[in-house]
């Protein structure tokens, strides 16, 4: 039995649906811990692409149990459409539970999300999916959860609660005519019969699990430079996507998780706004995204690219204490003459070596690169790190060796057969 997290290393968007689907086989029970649907996996299956934003990618293994765990947003509407889509492709979602601590993403969240972006000097990039404001009223202890939408009274009370802060905000600030009450009670309760079924105690179910000794996979989205507290902030999301939210988010003690894995994308992308030290803005730049069909799975928004930082991967390392890395996307690198790699930065004539948490610092740091050769060949049939071309293993070697973590898994292709174990994942602890 072992409890495995999976977490990004950069500014998400790493291939964490798909190195998920792909450990999904040797787990019992698959978890998202954080985030909403402002965050999506694509994972392909065969011939089949599926773009999953707040279910599991755990469900497209069969007899795999995929738990919304407590620390998601929840937005009822599309999570029951996207049941609805997995049940029209043939996929069962009968093992899919919700915790019922889960917050909900209503209507008004949506509407704030938007309206506050607009409002803002320096735009954050928001999805204006309504997370932000629905952790906001999380925190502000007028949030609604998933069981009270099996409960009219309860509901009833906790909206009366809310509208009576978020009409006159909307109505005397944006403009906005608000929200009719008894409209949202008759919509969510519809949410709350169609989903009774899955709303339940996950976190007993995750205990269970581990006493019946089965192997668990916790999946985070987004990724550690979007973290709340150790991102880019304000340019980041607003949960821990890191290591350390996986516990709470899930609901599982921090002893009980025995390995994290870094999800590192073979080059580094970011979507949205916020300083990027090796953005490329030119033809290698736009080479790379277009072989790494790197366009946004929820918005379809282009994902700014740029050569592997190994100083921001390095800082993933420490503050998820990573004990091994999944590299994805090496294929996309494929056609280049050399690869660089980011070791340090220079700021103001001096070597950083460390990730900075002033964002005017990252603004003037300017990538101090290690150039290596490219392989030239393409690598998608290889299935073992010793059929890789010598350039190839020598690209993993040197970012293992710079960012201070053991590579266990590298993807070479989307489909789940083009992935090749250096190390087992779910069975390292017994």
């Amino acid at each position: 039995m072992s409890v495995v997290a999976l977490v990004g290393t950069q500014w998400g968007d790493e291939g964490k649906g798909k190195i998920t689907d792909v450990l999904a086989s040797q787990a019992d029970v698959v978890v998202r811990y954080q985030g909403g649907n402002n965050a999506g996996h694509t994972v392909v299956v065969g011939e089949k692409t599926y773009k999953l934003h707040l279910v599991p990618s755990g469900i497209l293994s069969a007899d795999t149990m995929c738990i919304i765990g407590n620390g998601v947003v929840v937005d009822p509407q599309v999570l029951c459409s996207e049941i609805q889509s997995l049940n029209a492709w043939g996929i069962s979602t009968s093992n899919l539970y919700v915790s019922e601590r889960a917050h909900v993403i209503m209507p008004y969240h949506r509407v704030l999300d938007e309206l506050e972006e607009s409002r803002r000097v320096s735009k954050i990039g928001t999805t204006a999916r309504g997370i932000g404001p629905a952790y906001v009223d999380k925190y502000m202890r007028m949030g609604i959860r998933m069981l009270d939408l099996k409960s009219p009274a309860r509901l009833e009370r906790a909206l009366e609660q809310a509208l009576a802060f978020k009409n006159p905000l909307l109505q005397k600030v944006y403009g906005h005519p608000g929200f009719d009450p008894a409209e949202l009670l008759e919509e969510y309760l519809e949410y709350g019969r169609v989903l009774a079924p899955l709303i339940t105690d996950t976190s007993l179910l995750l205990h269970e699990a581990r006493e019946k000794g089965l192997n668990i996979l916790l999946e985070g989205a987004q990724g550690t430079l979007l973290d709340i507290d150790h991102g880019t902030y304000p340019f980041v999301t607003s949960s821990n996507p890191t290591a350390g939210g996986a516990a709470p988010g899930a609901g599982l003690g921090p002893n009980q998780i025995d390995g994290v894995i870094g999800v590192v994308k073979a080059y580094t992308t970011r979507v949205g706004e916020g300083p990027f030290p090796t953005e490329l803005r030119d033809a290698t730049g736009d080479l790379i995204r277009e072989r790494g069909r790197e366009y946004g799975t929820t918005t379809g928004r282009p994902r700014r690219c740029g050569w592997f930082d190994a100083v921001m991967v390095r800082y993933a390392v420490r503050v998820n204490g990573l004990t091994g890395l999944a590299i994805t996307l090496l294929d996309v690198l494929d056609a280049l003459d050399e690869v660089k790699v980011c070791v340090a930065y220079e700021y103001r004539g001096e070597r950083l070596e460390h990730f900075p948490a002033d964002l005017e610092v990252l603004e003037e740091c300017r990538p101090i690169y290690e150039t290596l050769s490219g392989w030239k060949e393409e690598i998608s049939a290889v299935r073992s790190f010793e059929e890789l071309p010598e350039q190839a293993q020598a690209y993993l070697q040197f970012i293992a060796e710079q960012v201070g973590c053991p590579v266990q898994m590298v993807s070479v292709g989307p489909r789940r057969d083009q992935t090749i174990f250096l190390q087992p994942v779910m069975d390292t602890v017994q």
